[in-house]
């Protein structure tokens, strides 16, 4: 399945701030930011709805998300 959020993401430092997390807590999903995107996308594929996880680890790092 494919997530998609929108996030006020919209540079690569922020990229990289966010990315470690994001590799550790769900290691077995691909994922990207659009930057080019006016919402800043933010895609997952995974095998599982992890959409409220997502959300709570993207508001702990200080950066807003809503999924589409």
């Amino acid at each position: 399945m494919v997530l998609v959020f929108k996030t006020n993401v919209n540079t690569i430092s922020k990229v990289k701030k966010v990315s470690p997390k994001l590799n550790r807590l769900f290691p077995k999903t691909k994922w990207n930011f659009d930057l080019e995107d006016c919402d800043n996308i933010l895609r997952f594929e995974t095998e599982n709805n992890i959409i409220k996880e997502i959300i709570i680890l993207m508001k702990i790092t200080g950066f807003e998300c809503e999924a589409l």
